[in-house]
């Protein structure tokens, strides 16, 4: 029960920030940024704070931003 309580923050910020950016970088720094967060804060040590940015950026980076209506 505990972790869901931390998870469930976590979970929304990273939502609200993920792929933030519009380029490439910009999307991947964000997401190694909110997956770092939620690495550290789900596990609690520097192999999954490390673990959750990487996956975070290649997340991130693999997205594309959101192309305004015409």
């Amino acid at each position: 029960m505990k972790t869901m309580l931390k998870l469930a923050p976590v979970i929304g910020l990273t939502a609200l920030l993920a792929a933030c950016g519009t380029t490439t970088e910009q999307r991947a720094a964000t997401g190694a940024l909110g997956g770092a967060v939620a690495g550290q804060a789900i596990v609690g040590n520097t192999g999954a704070t490390v673990a959750g940015g990487v996956i975070g950026a290649v997340a991130g980076a693999a997205t594309t931003p959101k192309k305004p209506h015409e």
